[in-house]
C-alpha cells in the first residue's frame, strides 16, 4: 500500500528522491563527527576500564574483587538508556551537570567497561596455569608475566567477542539521541520532523548504520586471521 502510493504518485516519488538526496551528507557528516568519534573514544576508555577491572576480579585482595563484581553487577543489571539518562537528567537535580557528548562517552564507557571486563577476565583464565608457571620460574614478577605473557595471549582469544561488542556500541549510539548529542540518528530525526517523512530518514540512517558495521565485520575478519596465523593447529 505505501509503496503503490509513492510509485503511482510521481510528484511524491520525486520529492522523496530530493529529501533524500538532501538529506544524504547530513547524515554522513553526523556519522563521522559524532557517531564514530563517540564509539571510538567511548570504546578505548572502556577497554582501559575493562582490563582494571578484570584484573581486580582475579586479584586476591578481597576488596578489588567486591568492588568490581559491585560495578559489574549494576552496570549489566540496569539498562543503557537508564544509566544515560541518570547521567545527564538526573545528575543536575544534585548540582552535577555534564554536557551531553561528556555525558555519552562516559555512559558508554562505563557500560562497555562492565561487558568486556567480563570477555577479558574470561580471556585471561583461559591461559594455562603453566604459563604463569613457567614464568615465574624463570624470576618474572606478576606484572612482567601479565605484559609479557598473559595478556598477548589473552588479546587473541579476545578480538572477536571485543570487535562484536564494538560494533554494537556503534549501534547503541543512536541512545545518544535522547541526550541531545547530534550524531546521525538525531539528525535524521531533526531532518524527518521538518518533513514528516519518518520512513524515509529513519531507513536512510539505518541503511549507513548496517554499511558501517559491515565495513567493521570486514576489518574483524582480517584482524581474526591475522591473530589466527600465529596459532599452531
Amino acid at each position: 500500500m505505501y509503496l503503490n502510493s509513492i510509485f503511482s504518485n510521481p510528484e511524491r516519488l520525486e520529492r522523496l528522491g530530493d529529501i533524500a538526496q538532501s538529506s544524504f551528507w547530513p547524515l554522513i557528516e553526523a556519522a563521522v563527527q559524532f557517531t564514530l568519534p563517540l564509539s571510538v573514544i567511548s570504546f578505548i576508555l572502556g577497554l582501559v576500564l575493562a582490563v582494571i577491572t578484570a584484573l581486580a576480579r582475579i586479584s586476591t585482595v578481597r576488596i578489588l574483587q567486591w568492588i568490581a563484581r559491585v560495578y559489574v553487577s549494576i552496570i549489566r543489571g540496569t539498562p543503557l538508556l537508564v544509566q544515560l539518562f541518570i547521567l545527564f537528567y538526573g545528575l543536575p537535580t544534585v548540582g552535577v551537570t555534564i554536557d551531553p557528548f561528556p555525558a555519552a562517552v562516559i555512559g558508554f564507557s562505563l557500560n562497555v567497561g562492565a561487558y568486556a571486563s567480563e570477555v577479558i577476565r574470561a580471556a585471561i583464565l583461559s591461559i594455562p596455569k603453566g604459563q604463569w608457571e613457567a614464568a615465574d620460574t624463570i624470576g618474572m614478577s606478576y606484572s612482567q608475566t601479565l605484559r609479557r605473557v598473559i595478556l598477548p595471549q589473552a588479546s587473541r582469544v579476545s578480538v572477536p567477542p571485543l570487535s562484536n561488542t564494538f560494533i554494537s556500541l556503534v549501534k547503541d549510539t543512536s541512545l545518544a539521541a535522547l541526550i541531545l548529542v547530534t550524531e546521525m540518528f538525531r539528525v535524521a530525526q531533526q531532518i524527518a520532523a521538518t518533513n514528516y517523512e519518518f520512513l524515509l530518514l529513519y531507513g536512510q540512517a539505518a541503511l549507513i548504520y548496517w554499511i558501517i558495521c559491515f565495513l567493521l565485520s570486514l576489518v574483524q575478519g582480517r584482524l581474526e586471521n591475522r591473530f589466527d596465523r600465529y596459532v599452531s593447529r
